[in-house]
């Protein structure tokens, strides 16, 4: 039928005709409708025409009390008269094209839809149906399906579902009406149900017979078809109907047909809807299987190749990388077993939770710290058996070019604790005084009476002798590494532990009373006594055994008293050298000592004897890479007989004992024969050996090339594409404990990661210039891979390298905005620049095809690991160079720092340093006492000295949170400076220090656990003494100090932020939390002391990086055994903080679009003690109510403070702010939070160079 064409009455106003025209309609309604056909039309039409030729007129039925809307549906469903159905259907037409989303939404809250379907099913009674009404009711329930939430289900329930089938099946050729139908089609199949219903029904089949074969006629209709398909596919029925029906192979060469037809790249949204198609088929394991089977792989490969240099065609590549991924093959990790690599004997298993379930597995490996060699049977089981393929996480995971995710906020939410009764804290420590009574030995400060002391300069410069260098052991150590064999055949004696103490014993070092270290039952191993010694075996070739490294010996730090062999290469130092006992060679150890010379700090050095170096094998000789590049130790077996009676060669090193006030190479290797490792470490790495400083120049965060991520991702499907062209040969293990290094011909870098904090499994060479690296497991566990620390040799100088660590777990990494990972080298450090470095271009962190086990994924199936990938290139022959996740911190690090700490000890400072307790595996857990001694010992300084209020700081509960023990040196330096701040600050608090939580995970290369495979920040509610002994000691100091009323005022766990970027503080408020939940609570319930925000708001105004907008004060349910919140629950500590500091950067402050170095988390630690004496003035204050008068107060202080007037990194006014973003805790979860956007704050001055001068004008200078 035609559509009406009326004339326009002249001389009425449109909207009155317009109404009077709905009000006769409004008349006729009901039996009126079927009686008076003609008028109905009539009426109908000229409002048809009205709207259609008079926007006005549309505007006046839809207006906000208009009856119009309802008029023109009453009539609608009244009518039995085709013609005026129709006329209808125009008008509702012309109505809802215009501001579609309003008015739709009105004509659905109107009962339209349910109306269209009834005329949907009476019209398809009639025989044949009309085609213009069908038209026009499927051309209306387009419009009007994506608006209406129940669409489908309406559909379904009014049989409108087969209605629309029947009549797409019968208008197969009839384009002008298919179209429609297949646009309802495509709504109906969004949902799930009638999906599978229409599956059912055969719509899947017909869906292919309308797409295939390859036509570039009726385009628009080939579209929604392959939307509808598209959307019938997401059901796994459906998908499971395609794949038996052999549909994979249909929509592959579609595929292909229309990659290569469509040269000028007009039909991108059907190659884009064939390819969702593949997409929602390959989330079956049947699918993945068909795919791989047509040679899907190869398919998508080739044609996403040809599509890269078109950027337009991203959509294409994104999508074509993401089925890609999704179908290659699972494989399990290159392991014998995902189990640590060594293994530790616990004295007792835990009756439940993860440690319990690894043990209750076969075993990965010998017992009694011995490296894991056999596979497990049951813990991984990685086989692609799921059909659910993480759909939701696969769309996320860079289906486009990163960008950052989003955390739902109600999800969030669901872990904040409502439970009034948990958010007040109780002020009871839980254990009984008598019980607590053995730890009032670790407070002698506070009865002090200093009655035998002598106040007088003299007498009390000498400083106290530390508790790290009592005994020592007499096993090899190898000081520092580069590739040649370690002497795992020496034998080890078991390791003498700096103090012979059991649990909860100390070591008191009072000002007053001199004491001496206990015994060591072995003779102490001094440091003339340590000799370098060289490979010198020439009984064979290339395969060596491993358990004949060691022969002659050569002095470490003196010219030895018998001629020496000359050194012709820098390589000759750096080939691995051990130090050993020789009672034989001690003579002459004054004239041994190295010499250091007068000069500018960057030309000190230092002399050290080379090793002697014969020709012949050197079992881990250093390949230097083959073709030009020189190897390490090539040129031994020819001149090491003409250089026999050279005399000895002295090789100078930068002196970083003048360069760093706190670092000492000899006195660092003395600290390192006390540590104890389960690998039984016998080498030291040259980072750690030279010591760090930091570099002037800044380190910008890294901008991210545009589609370097899909770049590698293709590389690693060239894989399976190209299996030829892959290497696959492995180059370190060490599961094969024997001899780790695998000897080859040259061609491949050499790789050592046994070292104190170390951490590298595996590295598996893939191409020329391509390694797999494998990082291994916590102890005692089966994941928590993310630290890395490890050295590599023998490279090429030029040559670009690509690395990929397999085997990360996190979802998403800073790495993927801007964060470079660090490198250090030897010949770097040898020319006086020894420091740490961002490196690594093509920086990406992805999913990719490696499975994790179920047990190592909490029970979860079908997760995969993670890559991070970078590329770097060496710019020095011969070198030796480090890699690290974060700038290293080991624990003989932190004993050397501590013992250079006590000799700067001036009279006025009063520093005790005890041992709080042994850890599982048999190191020392250092405790500080640091204040100011008191002017004399008359009863008014005595009595201010024992009631200054206690600071209590702990840090590096995480092993691979290496920027905390950075902060903390920042935090000891300051307290120990000379600075009147520091003097004053002293002064002000008695500060209880416990510098490294978890010893054990750091020396032994963990990334979060202790020795006993558990988070300690996750036992603080209940913790076990043996198998936590930090935790039980340390909380129970803070139990006496509640039990004796001198709670600490501050308490603060130094943490690090993996995924976040500026430093910040989560803290514990009752107020903050009940905002966040939907609890009901009194004003009682309420009250609460704003003095926790004070500390934060005086940081934010000091620190530049320090962002108060990424604070949080919230508790969570999952944060309940944390220190931060047991602390606050349970000790009473109101001002109970975890500071957290980014691995990455700042993107706000002076530091902003900045990579944080070391200078800036000791920056920070620094400032942190200002922000202590700034919270001095506001606690001496008894009323706290007068806290937020004293905000002006903080802000006139910053203007002496910071010589720069900017804006600050938060609005003081603001004091309770909404909450701003759902925030994970790093450093009490499992870091799961996406990269957050943080407000951007103003600079502040920068700090002068030493932070232990800072003077008041000066103390504004630091994930």
């Amino acid at each position: 039928m035609n559509k009406p064409k009326m004339a326009t009455e002249k001389g009425v106003p449109s909207n009155s005709r317009i109404l009077m025209l709905l009000g006769q309609l409004e008349r006729m309604n009901g039996e009126a409708m079927t009686r008076e056909v003609e008028t109905a039309r009539q009426v109908t039409a000229k409002i048809f025409h009205l709207i259609q030729t008079q926007e006005k007129s549309g505007k006046e039925v839809m207006s906000k009390g208009s009856s119009g809307m309802e008029v023109i549906l009453a009539s609608l469903e009244n009518t039995r008269d085709v013609q005026t159905t129709l006329n209808i259907l125009y008008i509702l037409s012309e109505l809802l094209t215009v501001g579609r989303g309003r008015r739709v939404g009105v004509f659905v809250s109107k009962g339209g839809t349910g109306i269209l379907f009834q005329i949907l099913i009476s019209a398809s009674k009639e025989l044949p149906p009309s085609e213009e009404l069908m038209l026009q009711l499927h051309s209306l329930l387009a419009k009007v399906g994506p608006k209406d939430r129940k669409f489908g289900v309406k559909a379904r329930l009014s049989g409108a579902l087969n209605a629309t089938v029947n009549l797409t099946k019968q208008n197969l050729q009839n384009t002008k009406l298919l179209l429609p139908c297949l646009q309802v089609l495509r709504v109906y199949s969004t949902n799930s149900v009638n999906a599978i219903s229409l599956g059912k029904n055969g719509v899947v089949e017909l869906m292919f017979k309308i797409v295939a074969p390859y036509s570039k006629k009726n385009t628009t209709l080939l579209k929604v078809a392959l939307d509808a398909l598209g959307a019938l596919l997401k059901s796994k029925t459906n998908a499971r109907r395609a794949v038996d029906g052999g549909h994979v192979n249909v929509l592959l060469a579609l595929y292909q047909d229309w990659h290569h037809n469509d040269s000028r790249h007009r039909h991108m949204l059907i190659r884009k809807g064939l390819l969702v198609c593949l997409r929602n088929i390959t989330n079956i394991k049947l699918g993945r299987k068909a795919f791989i089977d047509t040679d899907g792989m190869r398919i998508l490969y080739n044609s996403s190749t040809e599509c890269l240099p078109v950027r337009t065609l991203d959509p294409l590549v994104n999508t074509s990388s993401l089925i890609m991924r999704k179908c290659f093959p699972k494989n399990r990790l290159p392991l014998p077993t995902i189990k640590s690599a060594f293994h530790y004997q616990l004295p007792h298993v835990p009756a439940a939770g993860p440690v319990a379930q690894l043990y209750s597995q076969p075993p990965g490996g010998r017992k009694n710290r011995q490296l894991c060699n056999r596979p497990l049977k049951k813990v991984d089981d990685v086989v692609d058996e799921s059909d659910d393929n993480e759909e939701t996480d696969a769309d996320t995971e860079n289906d486009t070019e990163n960008e950052e995710d989003d955390k739902d906020q109600g999800a969030a939410n669901d872990d904040i604790e409502t439970d009034l009764n948990k958010l007040h804290p109780k002020n009871n420590p839980g254990r009984p005084f008598e019980e607590l009574r053995v730890y009032e030995r670790f407070f002698s400060e506070l009865s002090e009476d200093f009655q035998g002391y002598n106040f007088e300069p003299s007498k009390s410069a000498s400083t106290t002798s530390s508790s790290f260098s009592s005994a020592r052991s007499t096993r090899p150590i190898i000081v520092p590494t580069a590739q040649a064999l370690s002497p795992k055949h020496v034998p080890i004696m078991s390791c003498q532990e700096d103090c012979n103490l059991t649990k909860g014993e100390h070591t008191m070092q009072s000002p007053s009373v001199p004491t001496t270290a206990p015994p060591a039952p072995v003779p102490p191993l001094e440091l003339d006594t340590i000799l370098l010694t060289k490979d010198q075996d020439r009984k064979e070739e290339a395969h060596i055994p491993c358990t004949e490294t060691h022969t002659a010996l050569s002095s470490l730090t003196r010219p030895p008293s018998q001629p020496q062999v000359m050194e012709r290469d820098l390589a000759h130092l750096l080939e691995c050298v051990s130090l050993e006992a020789e009672d034989t060679l001690n003579k002459g150890e004054e004239a041994g000592r190295g010499v250091k010379q007068e000069g500018s700090p960057v030309n000190a050095t230092r002399h050290i004897q080379s090793p002697l170096l014969l020709g012949g094998i050197a079992p881990r000789r250093v390949g230097g890479g083959g073709g030009g590049g020189s190897n390490w130790g090539s040129d031994c077996g020819s001149e090491g007989a003409e250089d026999e009676g050279g005399e000895g060669a002295v090789l100078e090193v930068p002196d970083t004992a003048l360069l760093l006030p706190l670092h000492d190479p000899d006195l660092y290797v003395e600290m390192v024969k006390g540590t104890r490792s389960v690998p039984q470490y016998a080498e030291v790495a040259y980072p750690d050996y030279f010591g760090h400083i930091a570099p002037t120049f800044r380190e910008p965060l890294q901008e991210r090339v545009y589609g370097v991520q899909r770049s590698k991702i293709f590389q690693d499907i060239e894989r399976l594409i190209h299996p030829n062209d892959i290497v696959d040969k492995v180059v370190y293990d060490l599961d094969i404990p024997s001899c780790p290094v695998i000897e080859d011909d040259g061609e491949s870098l050499k790789f050592n990661s046994q070292f104190e904090s170390g951490n590298l499994r595996k590295a598996v060479q893939i191409r020329k210039y391509e390694y797999d690296l494998v990082l291994n497991s916590d102890i005692n566990s089966n994941h928590y891979h993310q630290w890395f620390y490890f050295e590599v040799s023998g490279m090429r100088v030029g040559t670009n390298y690509r690395f990929n660590i397999i085997n990360s777990e996190k979802s998403n990494s800073q790495f993927n905005y801007g964060m470079q990972v660090l490198m250090y080298s030897v010949q770097e450090a040898i020319s006086g620049r020894p420091r740490w470095v961002r490196t690594g271009t093509d920086i990406c962190y992805y999913k990719n095809h490696f499975a994790r086990s179920s047990i190592a994924a909490g029970g979860q199936k079908g997760k995969s690991y993670y890559t991070l990938t970078f590329s770097t290139s060496f710019s020095h022959k011969d070198d030796v160079c480090y890699f690290a996740y974060h700038y290293p911190y080991t624990y003989s690090t932190l004993k050397m720092h501590l013992s250079k700490l006590e000799a700067l000890r001036t009279p006025q400072i009063y520093l005790r340093q005890d041992v709080l307790c042994q850890t599982l595996g048999g190191n020392s857990c250092p405790l500080l006492t640091i204040t100011a001694m008191p002017e004399s010992n008359s009863n008014d300084y005595i009595c201010q000295f024992r009631n200054r209020p206690l600071i209590f700081l702990s840090a590096r509960v995480h092993p691979g949170e290496t920027n905390a023990s950075w902060v903390m040196k920042g935090t000891l330096e300051f307290l120990m400076g000379t600075s009147p701040l520091a003097a004053s600050l002293r002064e002000a608090y008695i500060f209880k220090i416990v510098p490294m939580l978890n010893p054990d995970g750091v020396v032994n290369g963990n990334h979060r656990c202790s020795l006993s495979g558990e988070d300690l920040n996750r036992q603080w509610q209940n913790p076990n003494p043996e198998l936590h002994p930090t935790i039980y000691h340390t909380k129970s100091l803070l139990q006496y100090l509640a039990h004796i009323q001198r709670a600490p005022l501050v308490f603060c766990d130094y943490h690090g932020h993996s995924r976040k970027k500026n430093v910040f503080m989560y803290g514990c408020s009752v107020k903050e939390t009940v905002w966040q939940s939907n609890i009901s609570a009194t004003s009682s319930d309420l009250q609460e002391d704003l003095g926790y925000r004070a500390l934060p708001k005086i940081l934010s105004q000091i620190a530049p990086a320090f962002s108060m907008a990424s604070c949080s004060f919230v508790v969570e349910r999952s944060k309940e055994s944390t220190a931060r919140v047991v602390v606050w629950r349970e000790i009473g500590v109101q001002r109970s903080y975890t500071m957290e500091s980014t691995l990455c950067g700042c993107d706000q402050g002076k530091y902003k679009g900045l990579q944080i170095g070391t200078r800036e988390l000791e920056e920070m630690g620094a400032q942190f003690c200002v922000a202590l004496l700034r919270l001095k003035r506001l606690t001496g204050i008894r009323n706290h109510q007068h806290l937020l008068d004293l905000e002006s107060d903080i802000i006139g202080t910053q203007s002496k403070v910071v010589s720069s007037s900017s804006t600050t990194t938060y609005v003081m006014e603001e004091d309770e702010p909404s909450f701003l973003e759902a925030i994970d805790y790093s450093a009490e979860s499992n870091d799961e939070d996406a990269e957050p956007e943080n407000e951007h704050g103003g600079e502040v001055q920068e700090n002068p160079n030493h932070l232990d001068q800072l003077s008041d004008c000066e103390t504004n200078h630091r994930d």
